[in-house]
């Protein structure tokens, strides 16, 4: 896993640089609808060229300034309510390396919003960067439940063990900072990156209590993918998937913000 990660590291900056904002991507036709923020289709947030939105009905999405984090203080605590009733397993040697992993996934995304909060005063940066200090906090606690010493959540802002991931930070704060178009893109490469490297790490656990957890990562990431994409195609700019596949991609946008709390380890959206 320490490998898979190192690659998926690398290749998600070449992927991110190749992806870059492009005015020359917008859809033809009227392109961002009127109304309130990411809307779930009938007009209400923002449409792909003819302003009908995605979907249909009247979904809930977005506000009108673009939150797009869990806006649940209360996520740490409720998923430890479920995790209480579960025994833990025998996690593998390769299990809590893949635990460190994402915890120091989470962080990088965590630092990153917040650098970009910094340098755009977007709300969606600072909201969703709330949203991964809770998941990099549940990640702590499941490293204190395996009697995994915590490399990682002490660490400051932009530090990491990994050299990669060090230089990963530096580059794409610096691409975030150019444009704020740039800066969304940033936002959802993250997460749907955060995605795969989930779905790989529920995949490779037989332990219920680690794939409850990584399952309510990937809902928040799920989440957080739907609030970036919305803030760009509001700039009537399209965000390809470089990491989930396109199926995947478009269920995700199909549906609605989730909000409870996963308690089924082989949960599937």
């Amino acid at each position: 896993m320490k490998h898979a990660k190192l690659f998926l590291v690398t290749a998600f900056f070449v992927a991110a640089a190749a992806a870059a904002f492009s005015a020359g991507t917008q859809d033809s036709g009227a392109g961002s609808a009127a109304g309130t923020g990411y809307g779930q289709g009938n007009g209400q947030g923002y449409g792909r060229g003819n302003g009908q939105g995605r979907g249909a009905g009247g979904g809930r999405g977005l506000n009108a300034q673009g939150l797009g984090g869990e806006n649940d203080l209360l996520f740490r605590e409720e998923l430890g309510a479920v995790l209480a009733g579960i025994k833990p397993g025998t996690a593998s040697a390769t299990e809590r390396a893949t635990l460190l992993s994402m915890a120091e996934e989470e962080k990088l995304a965590r630092d990153v919003y917040l650098k970009l909060y910094s340098v755009w005063n977007l709300p969606v940066f600072g909201n969703i960067a709330q949203s991964e200090q809770q998941h990099l906090d549940s990640l702590k606690d499941m490293m204190a439940r395996y009697g995994i010493k915590d490399t990682v959540s002490g660490l400051s802002a932009g530090s990491y063990e990994s050299e990669a991931m060090r230089d990963l930070y530096a580059r794409l704060t610096a691409r975030g900072a150019a444009s704020l178009g740039a800066a969304l893109e940033v936002g959802a490469t993250i997460e749907d990156l955060d995605i795969s490297d989930l779905q790989a790490a529920i995949a490779e656990t037989d332990d219920d209590d680690l794939k409850i957890t990584y399952q309510n990562l990937m809902k928040g990431s799920r989440n957080h993918l739907r609030s970036f994409v919305g803030q760009i195609d509001r700039q009537g700019v399209d965000y390809d998937p470089q990491y989930i596949s396109r199926e995947y991609f478009e269920r995700i946008l199909s549906l609605n913000r989730e909000i409870s709390v996963i308690d089924e380890p082989d949960y599937h959206l």
